[in-house]
């Protein structure tokens, strides 16, 4: 029989997959998207994740960078804080995907076209996309059908502002080894490294509008990337959201969620494929050691720190008088904000 049956082929799918198939464990992933997968993300990678995925024996191409930059998108006011325990990496969503992916095929994980539909369960497997598994993995996305159709997802709290995010490359030079975060009054605007040549800008915001109408409010990034030669050169968009998503557990019965499927936040502190991978590891152990429940605390412990800050920063940015210092406070408090970051890296 199947161990682990993983719905999706993201990068939070194939690390489950690589990881269960690491531990001797017989594999098989459904996914109804051809390789390379491409989604709205600011593909930016902190320490952690990249450590992990070389433990995994993923090589992947990107650009390092040194730490995380706050700055005033208005005054160019910043605070930086470096990491100590090496450098993050900006890699295409794409290239990250595909690398593991081609790991994944050496490990001889099947990986089969199509969608799991309905899920059928009792105290020996589950029954789902026509296959019988111990467990399934539910590694479907920040909207996973797994988690809804299970009755999962959780209520979202009321007026609580839906937030959005959207993505696009400009084939530029980076003019920095940091990832680069513009604040403004009503969105956040990533400037991540992907390699020589090439930057991604993913915008945060709240207000549904296009992509150009939301760097408009980032003045000196718009003015940077029009000196950089960017701005007649434009590139698709895509976009996600809503980001904020709740689930109920992480673990129902033999059903187990990973990644943006077990919950999800917000990108604002930028965790998510670090994340997604370790959780991964976490869930592989569990199952592994006969104890698939005790995944629920592990993923818990893990994302705690993560949870904590990110609500925090999301409140202070929903506060008319607390959003505007944000950024002056990073500033003023340079071992507070390095420590905030190398919290989360």
């Amino acid at each position: 029989m199947i161990d682990l049956l993983i719905a999706g082929g993201g990068p939070a799918g194939l690390a489950t997959a690589i990881h269960g198939a690491l531990a001797g464990l017989e594999v098989v992933v459904v996914e109804p998207r051809p390789t390379p997968i491409d989604k709205a993300c600011g593909e930016g990678l902190m320490p952690g994740g990249v450590r992990r995925l070389r433990d995994l024996g993923i090589p992947v191409a990107g650009q390092p960078f040194r730490g995380i930059r706050y700055v005033d998108g208005e005054t160019g006011r910043h605070a930086e804080g470096l990491f100590r325990s090496g450098p993050g990496l900006g890699a295409r969503r794409t290239e990250l995907q595909a690398a593991l992916a081609e790991r994944a095929a050496q490990l001889g994980v099947r990986v089969l076209p199509g969608r799991v539909g309905q899920v059928r369960q009792d105290g020996h497997g589950v029954a789902a996309a026509g296959l019988t598994a111990r467990y399934l993995v539910a590694a479907d996305g920040l909207h996973s059908p797994v988690r809804r159709g299970l009755g999962l997802s959780a209520p979202l709290a009321p007026r609580r502002r839906a937030r959005y995010g959207l993505r696009r490359h400009y084939p530029v030079e980076p003019w920095s080894d940091l990832v680069e975060v513009h604040w403004s009054a009503r969105c956040e605007a990533y400037v991540t490294p992907l390699a020589p040549d090439r930057i991604g800008v993913a915008v945060l915001t709240c207000d549904q509008a296009p992509f150009d109408v939301q760097l408009a409010r980032f003045p000196l990034l718009s003015a940077r990337l029009a000196a950089a030669g960017a701005a007649g050169a434009p590139a698709a968009v895509r976009g996600a959201g809503p980001l904020r998503q709740g689930a109920r557990v992480r673990v129902a019965g033999r059903v187990l969620f990973v990644g943006d499927a077990a919950g999800y936040v917000d990108a604002l502190t930028g965790e998510g494929l670090t994340l997604a991978v370790t959780a991964a590891g976490e869930l592989v152990r569990c199952v592994r050691a006969g104890r698939p429940q005790a995944y629920e605390q592990a993923w818990r412990d893990l994302t705690r720190s993560y949870r904590t800050l990110t609500a925090s920063l999301l409140w202070a940015r929903h506060q008319p008088r607390l959003a505007p210092r944000i950024v002056p406070v990073a500033a003023r408090l340079p071992r507070l904000f390095t420590g905030a970051v190398n919290l989360l890296a």
